[in-house]
């Protein structure tokens, strides 16, 4: 009888686990396909693209794409994939596909080039890392990194007279980082210029839409290049072509007066403005000292530009000659 009772009693212990088992197995939520997903390994596994994916989510079922790249893997071969390990009735959401990132980043041609300009800036006497342009020996190809760290230089060699570098940058990647890349090359410190679009005649006022900048070598330049503000507004001195860089010796103040132009002889003494017809024999900017021929009494003075067409002679003479005296108009002083 005792036997009978230990069997029976097994039997309602195993029946209850079962029980208890299916409960759990109701109570627990159907494991469920995620739209996208974001691996930093060289594979995929079942629970980076299913939600819910218990024992079966660290089998690895696909390659990952390339650092930084992002592919898709449609949603019939992640349920495929994962019934062949176990997993079944898994929720689709309405997803036909997964999309998978493989977390790292890609740094071009531009990036490798502003590491170096930043491992040399300082050394040898060299400039500032924005002012420094940077060529190459060989074009650089696309590094994949699995780190956000930024590039290490490793060993820098720099001459700030000839611009030669060669450098060895460090690239911090996971588990297994990348070898060391080596780079050498030029690196000249450079100022921007601003250069004509288009040929610019004497005298023609520059404007900003004739204008681009460039970065040039400083040692061409020195302090020669001005600031491309400064140059919009200004007259050119002599012609220059287009492409040719503009220097300071290059740019002068628009004339307002021109050589043989009729200009307002101002003749102004205290208390009295005397106005007369005059010539131009100079041509000048506002402020300028220019020659004009008084076309009244055949005398040259010499006045200052005050505007278009306008020279002003100031005097303190309690009289003026009386060769000047014949009047267009007269106007008392301004107290």
């Amino acid at each position: 009888m005792l036997r009978v009772a230990v069997i029976a009693g097994c039997l309602a212990l195993a029946q209850g686990a079962a029980a208890a088992e299916g409960t759990d197995r109701a109570a627990s939520p159907a494991p469920k396909l995620k739209r996208e997903a974001i691996v930093a390994s060289e594979v995929v596994r079942i629970g980076d693209l299913i939600d819910g994916a218990g024992a079966a989510a660290g089998i690895a079922i696909f390659r990952a794409p390339d650092i930084g790249e992002t592919g898709s893997v449609p949603a019939y071969r992640v349920l495929d994939a994962a019934r062949s390990h176990g997993l079944a009735g898994v929720d689709t959401q309405g997803n036909a596909e997964v999309a998978v990132t493989r977390a790292g980043r890609v740094l071009a041609a531009a990036d490798i080039e502003a590491a170096i300009a930043r491992a040399l800036a300082g050394r040898g006497g060299a400039a500032d890392a924005r002012n420094l342009t940077v060529t190459f020996d060989r074009d650089p190809q696309p590094l994949h990194l699995e780190s956000a760290a930024d590039l290490r230089a490793a060993y820098v060699s720099y001459s700030a007279r000839s611009g030669r570098f060669d450098v060895v940058l460090e690239l911090p990647g996971g588990a297994a980082p990348a070898a060391p890349q080596r780079y050498s090359g030029y690196a000249i410190e450079t100022v921007p210029v601003a250069v004509p679009l288009r040929a610019l005649a004497r005298g023609e006022v520059v404007r900003a839409a004739d204008l681009t900048i460039e970065r040039k070598p400083k040692a061409d330049f020195r302090d020669s290049a001005p600031p491309a503000t400064e140059a919009i507004g200004l007259a050119m001195r002599h012609p220059v072509r287009a492409g040719q860089p503009l220097r300071v010796s290059d740019l002068m103040r628009p004339e307002v007066v021109q050589r043989n132009e009729a200009v307002t002889l101002v003749y102004e003494a205290p208390g009295l403005v005397l106005t007369i017809r005059g010539k131009a024999l100079d041509a000048g900017a506002e402020g300028d000292l220019v020659s004009v021929l008084n076309v009244q009494s055949k005398r040259t003075v010499q006045g200052t530009v005050a505007g278009p067409a306008r020279v002003v002679v100031r005097t303190t003479a309690a009289r003026l000659a009386a060769s000047e005296t014949a009047l267009v108009s007269t106007n008392p002083a301004e107290p």
